[in-house]
């Protein structure tokens, strides 16, 4: 898929991804799917939609993911 998106729970993280790095995330991954690095503007807003929204799935798919050993990957703690 997109080579820049990297692994944001542990073990590939020594510590819980941050919001920058989640959206981050989800930027590329807009990015990738749509085929624009940066939306026209009649897009725009479609594009900042999408990138939220997937921001807040990743941050949910994070928060509910359990590693091995139980704990949770990011609401652990």
């Amino acid at each position: 898929m997109c080579r820049s998106i990297k692994t944001l729970r542990p073990p590939a993280l020594a510590e819980e991804a941050t919001e920058d790095e989640i959206r981050a995330a989800a930027l590329q991954y807009v990015r990738k799917v749509s085929g624009f690095r940066a939306p026209a503007a009649h897009n725009r807003e479609v594009f900042d939609r999408a990138v939220e929204a997937v921001t807040a799935a990743t941050a949910q798919l994070l928060d509910d993911l359990e590693v091995r050993g139980g704990a949770a990957a990011r609401g652990a703690g």
